[in-house]
């Protein structure tokens, strides 16, 4: 159980959340046009190494099973290990058979704003290396205000996480 956790435990940052690319890594600073403060059409790479989990079974101490919980919270840095935000989220187990599922919704806090995220990961029961993932982004705060795209996840170490944020709008 704790294995699956682990994975999980990072979220869409789940979020937050942890990928590089070859798209340069964007600041968080807001691109504003006659709308008001919206991210548009920008790539923003963090880091996320998970700080804390807690996972809620249905049976303790049993097989996994449709319903478990992982609640989990994540530090980001930029590319240049600065600290600049954290994610929050949750993560319900909704398939225990062909690798398993889970959905999960996930915050991410970064200067200037929040930017929330859902999705499916698949395959986090599979033995070897975590899957990766991509969520969609649902809305956001502050800068990220309306914010869209998708948030794509790779495990590139245990606990550590890249995460490619894709705004657009």
């Amino acid at each position: 159980m704790t294995h699956r956790i682990a994975r999980a435990g990072l979220g869409t940052a789940a979020a937050l959340i942890t990928l590089l690319t070859a798209a340069p890594a964007a600041t968080a600073a807001p691109t504003t046009g006659s709308a008001g403060p919206v991210a548009r059409d920008r790539v923003i790479t963090l880091i996320g190494k998970l700080a804390q989990q807690s996972s809620f079974p249905v049976n303790p101490g049993g097989a996994p099973a449709q319903g478990d919980r992982t609640v989990f919270r994540s530090v980001l840095s930029d590319l240049d290990g600065n600290q600049i935000g954290e994610t929050g989220g949750t993560c319900t187990t909704t398939r225990t058979d062909n690798g398993g599922a889970e959905e999960c919704t996930v915050t991410y806090t970064l200067p200037g704003g929040q930017i929330t995220a859902q999705g499916m990961v698949f395959g986090q029961l599979n033995p070897g290396p975590p899957p990766s993932f991509d969520n969609a982004i649902t809305g956001g705060t502050g800068d990220f205000d309306r914010a869209r795209g998708s948030i794509h996840a790779d495990t590139i170490a245990p606990g550590t996480r890249r995460f490619t944020i894709d705004l657009d709008r």
